[in-house]
Order: C-alpha cells, then sequence, then structure tokens
C-alpha cells in the first residue's frame, strides 16, 4: 500500500497541535508563552534539517556575524516561534481587555489615512513578530480585516487555525483562489492582509543583499486597484507585552517594467528592515532562498 509522506505528516502534526492546545490551555497566559518557549527550545535540539536551515539562511543574510552568535540568534528564533505558537493556540480564551491591555499602538494614523484614500488597504506584513495578535488587535478595534493564507494540507488542522482567527472577527480567505474576495474587499474600503514573505518563483528580487522569489500579487493588486499598501508589524517586547508598529504607505520604486516589481522590491525592503532591528522574531527555518537557489541565483556556497 502505496502512502503519502506528507499526508501522515500532516495528520501527525494535527494531532500534535490539538494536544498541545489542550495541554497549554491548563495555563494561565503567561505560564502557556513560557512553555511555548520551552517547546521551541525542543524542537531546536530535535530537528537537525529545520536548524542548519535557519544556520543557512543566517549566514546568508548575516555574513560579517560569528558562527556563534548566529547560533544564539537561530535557538532565540525557535523559542520566539514556539512562544507565539502556544499564545496563538490559548487565544480565544482571551478577554479583549487583555488584549488591548498587552498592546501598545504606534503609527495607526497611517493605517486611517489609506484607508481615508477609499480604495481599500493591501496591509502587509510577514511571519514576523506576532502576526496573530496583530490581527486580533485590529478587528477588535473596528478594522474590517480579511487575510490571504495558505491552507494546511490537514483538514482538521486548517479548521483549529481558521476558528482561532475568526474567533476575533478576522475574515480567512484561501491563497490561490483569492483575487476575486481581495478586489470586492478593497472596493468596500476594507484591510487585507497579506504575509508575501515566503518563498516562490514568480519574480527574484533582492533581500538581504541576495535575490529571492517573491510573490508579485501584491505589487499587482496595488497598481491595478491603486490600493495603498502599509506594513504593519507587531513586536514582542515583554512576557505577554506587544508593540504595534504601522509604517506610512509605501512607494512602488521607479524604473521597473514588470507590473508590480517596484511595489515588490519596496515591500521586501521594508520586511528587511524591521527584520534587521528584531532578527530573532522572523522565521529564519523556512527555506526562503530554495528557488533562487534552484536558479542558480546565489552566490558559491550559498
Amino acid at each position: 500500500m502505496k502512502w503519502d509522506r506528507k499526508e501522515v505528516e500532516g495528520k501527525l502534526g494535527a494531532m500534535a497541535m490539538a494536544r498541545a492546545q489542550r495541554w497549554l490551555l491548563k495555563k494561565p497566559p503567561l505560564g502557556a508563552e513560557a512553555a511555548g518557549e520551552r517547546l521551541g527550545r525542543a524542537l531546536f535540539r530535535a530537528s537537525k534539517k529545520h536548524r542548519e536551515r535557519a544556520m543557512r539562511n543566517l549566514r546568508l543574510a548575516f555574513p560579517d556575524m560569528s558562527e556563534a552568535e548566529r547560533l544564539v540568534l537561530a535557538k532565540r528564533v525557535f523559542e520566539h516561534f514556539g512562544r507565539v505558537t502556544a499564545d496563538f493556540l490559548v487565544s480565544a480564551r482571551r478577554k479583549p481587555e487583555d488584549l488591548d491591555a498587552s498592546m501598545t499602538v504606534e503609527g495607526i494614523e497611517h493605517l486611517d489615512a489609506a484607508l481615508g484614500e477609499g480604495k481599500g488597504v493591501i496591509m502587509i506584513t510577514g511571519h514576523f513578530g506576532n502576526w496573530e495578535r496583530l490581527a486580533a488587535w485590529l478587528s477588535l478595534h473596528g478594522y474590517v480585516l480579511t487575510v490571504v493564507a495558505r491552507d494546511a494540507r490537514n483538514p482538521a488542522l486548517n479548521q483549529l487555525v481558521k476558528e482561532l482567527r475568526e474567533h476575533t472577527g478576522t475574515q480567512v480567505i484561501a491563497r490561490g483562489d483569492a483575487a476575486r474576495p481581495i478586489l470586492e474587499r478593497l472596493r468596500r474600503n476594507e484591510l487585507v492582509g497579506i504575509l508575501p514573505d515566503q518563498n516562490t518563483d514568480e519574480i527574484f528580487v533582492p533581500f538581504f543583499g541576495q535575490e529571492a522569489g517573491t510573490v508579485l500579487g501584491p505589487g499587482v493588486l496595488s497598481e491595478r486597484t491603486g490600493a495603498p499598501v502599509v506594513p504593519c508589524w507587531c513586536v514582542w517586547v515583554a512576557p505577554g507585552q506587544y508593540h504595534m508598529i504601522v509604517e506610512p504607505a509605501l512607494q512602488a520604486e521607479s524604473g521597473h517594467a514588470v507590473k508590480g516589481e517596484g511595489m515588490i522590491r519596496s515591500i521586501n525592503a521594508s520586511l528587511e528592515a524591521i527584520i534587521r532591528r528584531y532578527p530573532e522574531q522572523w522565521l529564519w527555518f523556512h527555506d526562503r532562498w530554495r528557488s533562487a537557489r534552484r536558479a542558480g541565483r546565489l552566490g558559491d556556497g550559498l
């Protein structure tokens, strides 16, 4: 009997996630966060593949950093993502007043100004900080937000994640057939959240000094609709405390013939700038430069 490795991994992952959620819900909020950090450290030790991928990406992005410094940073990355995953899994029990009390906000006027243009807003964030808290806070404060997300391979895991996101009022549409729903929401002057920091082969543009395969969609959408592109970040600053940063709407780089490329270059530059400020809070164990590597666009040994 032929078996699908990814399907099996998906089922096991869904079972592990549900079990972890039941365990974390027995803990107080800060206890769940601390337990998530411990799980992150355990994954750092157990997953050679993800540990080595993080180290390889850090060598590429920070060539002047020592190997010892990279190792410390990589461990902090795993701790961070354990922390925010645990925070997300227990988010349904969080009261609105607790969400508000845990967040300081900088630059929200930039988002309001962009919405004032009446064309909707393409809100850019990344697999950085605590993007789930960012969405929850915006929905709590009356911003109509739809996020574009990739479906998990396992239906049970996909449903768990979708329910947790929608619990706060955030709407979710699946990546792939998202063009029409995105256009509808922009026409209604709503927010559409996109995380364009994952590997693809649509176009290769600079990211940390190397070409990285990047999606064109947000740039094309902005050109087509006139919707402003506003970067938003949610940074972890202390146990149970977060800081939301909203930047002014981006301007597309000029001089690029490919539709959407100028804006995508500006998006990548904005992503890189915030990651350099908080490097432990980005998903370094994602194979961000895979397509560039396969296309021979990275330097020797990268």
